[in-house]
């Protein structure tokens, strides 16, 4: 055993452990979890509940008006007494080290209770803060806001810090609940629950635990209560059920962007000019056009002034954008335009062009245009050639894993050869996809918001409580039932797939946020239980029918058995109402539109920009975040930013959240073109090298601690395992711990009897 236990901490973790190495206790040891035992009182009519421990008095819930009693009943281990007048029934029973709440209604539409007033809250908004009552920065960030517990949560717990203790509320579910923040003039928290008509279950509750101020604890209070529930699933277990898992262990998330196939490279201008006003590109204006695309117009704008041999940045521009959306065109083709055909167009042409694959179509489209546009373009065979020396130049650099996200599953399907050669190279790839939102006209902008089956927009979209339907996302569309959306998804999924694309992981865009809803249609009456088990299943489903490493945006736990890994706990959208960061272009705070002028990456994701100092405090700062859903969920869901917030895209951050994301164990999250490469390429290989190794094996280990070691709270560790720790000096000079030095923007990492130190200092913007 001595022998087996060396090799899983000295060789290559994931290997052993995924080849039966069994020493889980040794890298793992339990965390002692302090949930004391308590004497609890109650007064009915204000639902005052007092837990007592060692003559200590905590009072869980601020006092609620006085309401009259009736039927009350208590002994030493259980009360229960009814609200007549507010149509509620109550029920507490005493467990070993908790005090199990039950608020039943018996004819309420809604009910508020608890209402925390503590000295301080343990909350897990996104991947933890720790929010003292008083904050000024939180006070007027929170109050007067209210949140829904299910999206704004990421794991369904509480806690406030009253005298001595914290009281942990863990809710018995997420739906239909939501947090309004009240300043009165401390922040208060008040917990309310809706009881919907159309849900038969019509009580919530919670488990109330008295336990250490201390995010460790109160987050292994919940850990254990996820696991005896039978909620918890390792990536160690994740990986022997699909041993591509494991490639997320030491892996950067990478969004890869290309403008599509063809590049201005690709093109021969010169020769371009006698065609310009021809027939070809005639019917690509036509059919861009009657796409309702805008790059139709500009293209008939550059034809008409472009003056042959003087070729500008802007035109070509036009002309790749145009050419690449032209490609994914099912109307592209007609005879006259197209008369010479090659052997490849000719095959596809003969199975009939609606009984083509979408990579069919494009493979189609591409000889098509390469037979019209002849020596004015180079071969197809040679095109996207780019994106594949790309992946390889990220490996040669010392990207040995890493996971590749492309923005939607065309770019993919038109460069097969790129996501092979990714494969090959050992990354995970796969396409982003959502079924959020669905249009009644197909958009080729927007493919993730069509549907094959014309029926869905009318019969499967969801309906509020007022009998107005759900808008889609930006006001487009409409939301799409998750009950009534399996068929298209496996539709999808399988057209993707038919030819063999070697993607063998799959993003699936909300599915984990918590974005839930009541569909009061009629036809389909779904409660919001309903309609998140849907989302869970469709990406089962993906998961196991198809094979794939499946991701969400979010990560809120409820998905955390079916998920490998997600984007958005660490750093989630951030103001999304900011006027000035989302629509005045002139803003230094503006982030950017979805397009970019310069092609490759989209400003949104690309364009470095400040932030406003209170969402400094809110988002980033150290003083105020702790690891409290990796402390629970460390070694099972995989969790990085948003897509919008990449780890380079606020200026002024980029050496804190290298700092972070050693100290979390969080992946960094990249946007990536074949120009930004060549600016970032020194950065990331050098944060990787360092980053890369740790990864690989704390992220198999629980995260057993954290702990603030100044009085500022600036230097903090993490402990993984047995004998792995790291600890990060967010300030600007140097601590002193225990004998050593931490320097000024550094993280120390051990792992054993190794030390390495990282100074972040040098990489900031």
């Amino acid at each position: 055993m001595k022998k087996l236990i060396s090799a899983c901490l000295s060789g290559a973790l994931v290997t052993a452990l995924l080849s039966g190495c069994q020493s889980v206790d040794t890298i793992n040891p339990k965390t002692e979890v302090h949930d004391y035992d308590f004497t609890f009182q109650v007064q009915p009519e204000t639902f005052d509940i007092t837990l007592t421990r060692n003559g200590v008095k905590e009072k869980v819930s601020k006092p609620l008006t006085p309401m009259r009693v009736t039927r009350f009943e208590q002994n030493q281990t259980q009360a229960s007494w009814e609200y007549p007048d507010q149509k509620i029934r109550v029920n507490l029973t005493k467990q070993k080290t908790y005090l199990d709440v039950r608020i039943q209604s018996t004819g309420a539409s809604k009910f508020e209770w608890p209402v925390l007033s503590g000295k301080s809250y343990t909350l897990p908004l996104w991947e933890g803060k720790q929010i003292p009552s008083r904050d000024p920065h939180w006070q007027a960030y929170l109050g007067g806001e209210t949140y829904h517990f299910s999206e704004d949560f990421s794991m369904r717990f509480l806690a406030a810090n009253l005298n001595r203790h914290a009281v942990v509320f863990i809710a018995d579910d997420i739906f239909n609940d939501q947090v309004t923040f009240q300043n009165n003039p401390n922040l208060e928290l008040h917990f309310s629950h809706e009881f919907p008509t159309i849900n038969k279950k019509k009580t919530y509750g919670f488990r109330l635990y008295l336990t250490d101020q201390d995010p460790t604890q109160i987050a292994k209070i919940y850990r254990r209560h996820i696991q005896e529930l039978g909620e918890f699933k390792s990536l160690v277990q994740k990986a022997k059920e699909n041993r591509n898992v494991a490639k997320l262990f030491g892996a950067p998330h990478i969004y890869l962007w290309n403008d599509g196939i063809l590049t201005d490279s690709d093109l021969r201008w010169q020769k371009l000019d006698p065609l310009l006003k021809g027939p070809t590109f005639g019917r690509i204006v036509e059919v861009l056009n009657a796409n309702a695309s805008d790059s139709g117009q500009e293209l008939a704008q550059v034809i008409k002034s472009h003056t042959p041999g003087a070729w500008d940045r802007y035109q070509k521009q036009v002309i790749v954008r145009a050419l690449n959306t032209a490609l994914k065109l099912k109307t592209l083709y007609e005879p006259k335009h197209f008369p010479h055909p090659d052997k490849e167009a000719r095959a596809l042409l003969s199975k009939g062009i609606d009984k083509l694959s979408e990579q069919e179509l494009y493979t189609l489209n591409k000889h098509l245009l390469k037979s019209a546009l002849g020596e004015s373009v180079t071969d197809v065979q040679t095109w996207g050639e780019g994106i594949s020396d790309l992946i390889r130049e990220m490996s040669r650099s010392g990207l040995n894993r890493a996971w590749i996200g492309l923005p939607n599953w065309a770019d993919g399907l038109m460069n097969p050869v790129a996501v092979n050669t990714a494969n090959k190279t050992g990354y995970l790839i796969g396409p982003y996809d959502s079924y959020h939102s669905i249009h009644k006209e197909q958009n080729m902008d927007w493919n993730t918001a069509s549907f094959k089956d014309p029926t869905l927009y009318e019969r499967a979209t969801i309906t509020d409580v007022n009998g107005q339907k759900v808008k889609g996302f930006l006001g487009r569309g409409r939301k799409l039932n998750p009950t009534l959306s399996l068929p298209a998804v496996n539709q999808r999924v399988r057209d993707i797939l038919k030819n063999g694309i070697a993607f063998n992981s799959w993003f699936v865009d909300c599915d984990a946020t918590g974005e839930i809803y009541d569909d009061y249609t009629p036809e389909h009456l779904t409660t919001q239980a309903q309609d998140l088990q849907a989302r869970l299943k469709r990406m089962n489903v993906i998961a196991t029918r198809y094979h794939m490493v499946v991701g969400s945006e979010g990560g809120n736990d409820f998905a955390s058995r079916v998920i490998a890994f997600a984007h958005g706990i660490e750093t989630p959208v951030i103001a999304w109402s900011d006027k000035d960061m989302r629509q005045h272009k002139q803003s230094p705070y503006y982030i950017g539109a979805y397009w970019s002028q310069q092609g490759g990456t989209p400003d949104r994701f690309g364009k470095p920009v400040p932030i406003k100092e209170r969402y400094q405090h809110i988002y980033l700062d150290p003083v105020y975040s702790i690891p409290l859903y990796k402390l629970v969920y460390n070694d099972s869901v995989i969790t990085t930013h948003h897509w919008e917030w990449g780890s380079l895209k606020i200026k002024g951050e980029i050496s804190d959240r290298m700092l972070k994301e050693l100290l979390y164990n969080v992946p960094p999250l990249y946007h990536v073109d074949e120009r930004s490469w060549q600016k970032d390429k020194e950065l990331i290989s050098a944060f990787i090298k360092v980053w890369s190794p740790f990864h690989r094996e704390a992220v198999q280990r629980e995260l057993t601690s954290f702990n603030t070691l100044s009085p500022d709270r600036l230097v903090q560790e993490t402990r993984f395992g047995k004998d792995m720790r790291v600890i990060a000096n967010f300030s600007t000079h140097a601590y002193s711990y225990q004998g050593e030095t931490i320097p000024a923007k550094s993280a120390v990492i051990y792992t054993g009897t190794q030390k390495q130190i990282f100074n972040a200092a040098q990489f900031d913007n």
